[in-house]
């Protein structure tokens, strides 16, 4: 029975390891979009995301009715590559919440947008990611944007 035990100990152990070391592998990829993103490097963005991938915003529409948008996700790299280097942005994450169940992930993670040094909006950015091999691929981005509730930290 003390065998049994320390076995079963061992096992848990090994376990909890395991989950911690797949919420890191999963805030990389996210960590990583963002670094691309602000960095204006397509090719590391490309790096961790599923060339399928699906993105929408859900935001105030013009007659102050909640709406969701599809977005493409060319648009957000033809954004930053033709970004003057004179014009500055930047997407700030506040936090990281991670669940995993096996090869599927979801990281929320609030945020403030940056535009010209000037604080711009907040939300929260949701990802989905699929692991695939050993690496997390991000597959559904969906984002909120709104400018009141939101306390900036100064950039």
């Amino acid at each position: 029975m003390k065998y049994f035990s320390l076995l079963l100990m061992l096992f848990m152990i090994n376990a909890v390891n395991a989950q911690i070391d797949e919420e890191v592998k999963v805030k990389y990829a996210v960590e990583t979009f963002f670094y691309a993103f602000n960095g204006k490097n397509e090719f590391a963005m490309k790096g961790v995301v599923d060339p399928d991938v699906k993105m929408q915003t859900v935001n105030l529409n013009l007659l102050g009715k909640m709406s969701i948008r599809d977005n493409n996700f060319n648009d957000i790299i033809n954004f930053m590559i033709t970004t003057p280097d004179s014009i500055t942005f930047h997407e700030k994450v506040l936090d990281y919440k991670i669940q995993i169940d096996g090869g599927m992930a979801h990281v929320w993670a609030p945020y403030e947008f940056w535009y010209k040094g000037e604080f711009s909006h907040c939300g929260v950015n949701s990802f989905q990611l699929f692991k695939e091999k050993d690496a997390w691929k991000i597959i559904y981005l969906i984002d909120s944007r709104r400018r009141e509730d939101c306390d900036p930290v100064s950039e």
